[in-house]
C-alpha cells in the first residue's frame, strides 16, 4: 500500500530538494553543503580522527600495563585510554550518517589515523620489548604528545563545524574538553616525574574508570 505524504504550504519545512521518498540522497547531508560544508570532506576527516581514537586505544593499553610501581600513572592512564574508546564510538555512527563507512581493512584504518602511534618508546624486537631502556618518564611523554595530537585534530573539526553543522561540532567539542585534560593530567605527572616540579592539574577519579564525562553515549547496555 502506498503512503502519501501530505505536503502543505503553510509547513515551510516539509519539502526541499529532495524527492519524496528518496533514500538515495540525505537531507541531513544536504543541508550542511547549503551551509558550505561538504559532507564528504567532513566524513573523512572524522574517520581520520575516530582512527586515531582506536589506535591511541589500543596503544596506552600497551603503555598502561608497563607504567609497573606507578599505580597512580596507570589509573589516570586507564581513564584516558577508556575515554579514547569512547571517543570512537561516538563519532563511528556518523560516519554513517554522512553517508560514509568505516574501511574494512583495519590496517588501512590505523594507516589513516590523524595522529602518530603511541608506541612503546624502547626498541621491540621478536622477543619483546627491551624494559631496561623503559622508563615512566619516557611513557609520559608518549602519552602528552599523544593527546596534544589529539586536541589539535578535534579542535580542526570543531573550527569546520561551528555555526554549519551542529551535531558534529557537539560531538567534537565534547571529545575535545575530555582530550585537554588528559592532556593536563600528563603534563602534571611528567613535571613531577620528570622535573620534579609541581604543576597542578585538575584530575579526580573518575566515578568508574572511563566514564567519560563529556562524551560518553547515553547508557543503553555496559558496553556504550
Amino acid at each position: 500500500m502506498a503512503v502519501h505524504w501530505c505536503m502543505s504550504d503553510d509547513k515551510p519545512h516539509a519539502a526541499g530538494n529532495v524527492d519524496t521518498g528518496d533514500t538515495s540522497e540525505r537531507v541531513g547531508m544536504a543541508v550542511l553543503r547549503e551551509r558550505g560544508l561538504e559532507p564528504e570532506e567532513l566524513r573523512e576527516k572524522l574517520i581520520d580522527a575516530i582512527g586515531a581514537e582506536f589506535t591511541t586505544y589500543y596503544y596506552y593499553t600497551n603503555l598502561r600495563m608497563h607504567l609497573a610501581g606507578h599505580e597512580d600513572y596507570k589509573e589516570i592512564t586507564e581513564d584516558a585510554r577508556l575515554e579514547d574508546r569512547a571517543h570512537f564510538e561516538l563519532v563511528a555512527p556518523r560516519v554513517y550518517e554522512l553517508g560514509g563507512s568505516l574501511p574494512n581493512d583495519i590496517r588501512e584504518f590505523a594507516d589513516r589515523a590523524s595522529c602518530p602511534d603511541a608506541e612503546l618508546p624502547v626498541p621491540y624486537e621478536t622477543e619483546g620489548p627491551e624494559l631496561d631502556e623503559l622508563s615512566a618518564e619516557a611513557i609520559l611523554e608518549v602519552l602528552l604528545e599523544a593527546e596534544r595530537c589529539a586536541i589539535r585534530t578535534w579542535s580542526e573539526i570543531c573550527d569546520m563545524t561551528h555555526g554549519v553543522d551542529p551535531r558534529t561540532y557537539d560531538m567534537a567539542q565534547r571529545i575535545l574538553q575530555e582530550e585537554v585534560e588528559h592532556e593536563a593530567w600528563f603534563v602534571e605527572l611528567l613535571s613531577m616525574e620528570r622535573d620534579g616540579e609541581i604543576n597542578p592539574a585538575g584530575h579526580f577519579v573518575r566515578g568508574e574508570p572511563g566514564d567519560a564525562p563529556y562524551s560518553t553515549n547515553r547508557r543503553f547496555n555496559d558496553s556504550a
